[in-house]
């Protein structure tokens, strides 16, 4: 049964990649992309890496997607005026897909696949995750969570549409800004 589940989430990811690079529309790849993030977090939970498929959907799939689409939203780009690939273009993609197919071919038919039994450890995983985060490295992680905090700030300012002023207004004060009037 957990081999369905396998190849249902790897065709699930390779078609969410495809759709990552070959959509048109920013927003839907952001979306495409969060389907390949929930289709390998799904993959850790077969492979009973849980810790790894919880960070993945935290932390790419909530954070990283969600800022993705602050930008796309943000800078109001719609995408759809691509250029078309040059011939050289599609010439080395291919070529370099083929020496990539080559390798893990080769590797898969002639490398060596032995593994390492894992060495007991006191405890849960997590806890001892937990225990290393807060204590060894308990400042980088509030430095990391304060400019998360930062950050947020910052795209609520940046979003914030400034209404009841009147337009006469922002120009009046453009024109008396010490920096413009340097530059004059």
């Amino acid at each position: 049964m957990s081999d369905i589940f396998f190849y249902v989430f790897s065709v699930l990811a390779l078609a969410c990649g495809l759709g990552v690079v070959f959509n048109k529309n920013t927003v839907t790849s952001a979306l495409c992309l969060l389907g390949v993030l929930v289709s390998l977090a799904g993959i850790f939970v077969l492979l009973e890496a849980f810790l790894l498929a919880v960070l993945l959907i935290f932390v790419y799939a909530g954070a990283v997607v969600a800022l993705f689409l602050f930008i796309v939203m943000l800078t109001d780009a719609a995408g759809g005026d691509r250029q078309r690939f040059s011939r050289g273009t599609l010439v080395s993609g291919t070529l370099a897909a083929g020496l990539l197919l080559i390798g893990l071919a080769s590797i898969a038919l002639y490398g060596s696949f032995d593994t390492v039994a894992p060495a007991a450890s006191p405890g849960s995983v997590l806890r001892i995750y937990g225990q290393e985060l807060f204590t060894t490295y308990l400042l980088p992680v509030q430095i990391v969570g304060f400019l998360l905090l930062i950050a947020m700030l910052g795209v609520i300012v940046i979003s914030k549409k400034f209404t009841g002023e009147p337009a006469d207004s922002a120009a009046a004060a453009a024109s008396t800004d010490p920096l413009t009037e340097a530059i004059k």
